[in-house]
């Protein structure tokens, strides 16, 4: 399925390459495409690993393995395939992922928990075991590769490569934190979304490095959504190789601790914006504010009311700003709130404040507003000190037309 780039697509960034990380890719031919189809991440020894996985019921043997896999805290490899997701496959779709898991492992003298498998694309069709065997095999002996050919090969009905970058110091040392990441349709928070992953040659425990990745992925993975479908497949894998050789990181009162949070925090919000950016069939990008609530969990709830509406997305397609829509995901969303405390505003516009219309409210600056491609919405509940921020983008005929295809 060839698709136009998105109109909110972003650049490529210029990501350095990471001690301990090496990037390969190969053609699997899952599909009927011309493209390298599988990548093939190899890690320092020693790599601690830190993941969040989809929360859905019906997963992946990919997520069910990676659920136990993580908590040992130590990776050497990932494969990611593209073009099927080997879930609902039952004992098929587990005996794929074990074959890749001893083939790489054998292949680098490790232990099979320490490869990390993912599988992205049509569910309830298992994994083809010659063609993942033969793909892996050429991986394995493949060039290395750079970020930008790694985050094409992860896609599938995405429309341009998506990669963020950061760096912190650790005292003297500098360290670079970079990612790679795969979205477009089937997007909805729930643990975490999508397939993303991030690299550093940070040295981080593991324990440490999960504690910060599920405190991040709640203010960024986890508040994004496109269509308000959770995939069965969303995993999230954060690798530190330790090869900055700086002082390990365990602790937040650690030396450099705070740094490197901010920096791989900041990396993960990129990452999410840009699934945002290249929602299937997206034109606007939209963000959503929601304070006043009774905690920041019902701030996060209600912004996702907001978010996931399909008449508030199909408004701000048509640049329509009717506030209504959003009084009516507010009372939708099962969080405390009071009709005469609220207040609506769009791009800094406030079109209601405290249960009523504005008086002499002006519709011509927010219309101008939402002729634009970045779009903000505010929500003041007035019940209390709650906040959160979630992003989405419009719903336009562009999403039908590419999932009423998906599988041609």
């Amino acid at each position: 399925m060839d698709l136009p780039r998105s109109p909110l697509a972003l650049p490529f960034p210029d990501i350095p390459a990471i001690d301990g990380v090496t990037l390969r890719v190969a053609r699997a031919r899952y599909k009927e495409w011309d493209r390298a189809d599988l990548t093939y991440v190899e890690l320092a020894e020693g790599t601690s690993v830190a993941g969040v996985f989809t929360r859905s019921a019906c997963p992946s043997s990919e997520v069910e393995l990676g659920r136990e896999q993580v908590k040992e805290g130590r990776a050497r490899a990932i494969i990611v395939n593209a073009g099927n997701s080997n879930a609902f496959t039952g004992y098929r779709g587990r005996e794929a992922v074990e074959q890749i898991m001893a083939q790489v492992a054998d292949h680098l003298g490790c232990a099979r928990e320490q490869v990390f498998v993912s599988s992205t694309g049509v569910i309830g069709v298992p994994l083809p075991k010659d063609k993942a065997r033969a793909g892996v095999e050429a991986a394995l002996t493949a060039e290395p590769c750079g970020w930008e050919d790694a985050a094409n090969t992860i896609g599938t009905t995405d429309t341009f490569a998506k990669g963020a970058h950061a760096s912190a110091m650790i005292g003297d040392t500098r360290v670079e934190i970079g990612g790679i990441i795969k979205g477009s349709g089937m997007i909805a928070p729930d643990m975490a979304t999508m397939l993303g992953y991030v690299f550093t040659d940070a040295a981080v425990e593991p324990a440490f490095l999960q504690t910060l990745l599920d405190r991040i992925n709640a203010q960024t993975f986890s508040c994004i959504t496109v269509d308000g479908d959770t995939s069965t497949s969303d995993t999230v894998l954060a690798c530190a190789t330790g090869k900055a050789g700086h002082a390990p990181i365990s602790a937040f009162d650690d030396p450099g601790a705070d740094a490197f949070a901010a920096a791989l925090e900041d990396v993960c919000r990129q990452l999410a914006h840009l699934v945002v950016r290249d929602g299937e069939g997206a034109r606007k990008f939209i963000g959503v504010s929601v304070s006043g609530a009774v905690s920041d969990e019902s701030a996060r709830t209600i912004g996702l009311s907001i978010a996931n509406s399909p008449l508030v997305k199909t408004a701000i397609a048509g640049g329509d700003a009717n506030w209504g829509r959003v009084v009516m995901a507010v009372g939708k969303a099962g969080e405390p709130a009071d009709r005469d405390k609220l207040s609506i505003a769009f791009g800094g516009h406030w079109a209601a404040r405290e249960g009523q219309p504005v008086a002499d409210y002006d519709e011509a600056p927010v219309a101008r507003h939402l002729e634009g491609d970045a779009i903000d919405i505010a929500v003041e509940i007035g019940l209390g000190e709650g906040r959160a921020t979630v992003w989405t983008c419009d719903l336009t005929h562009g999403y039908i037309d590419i999932n009423a295809d998906y599988r041609s």
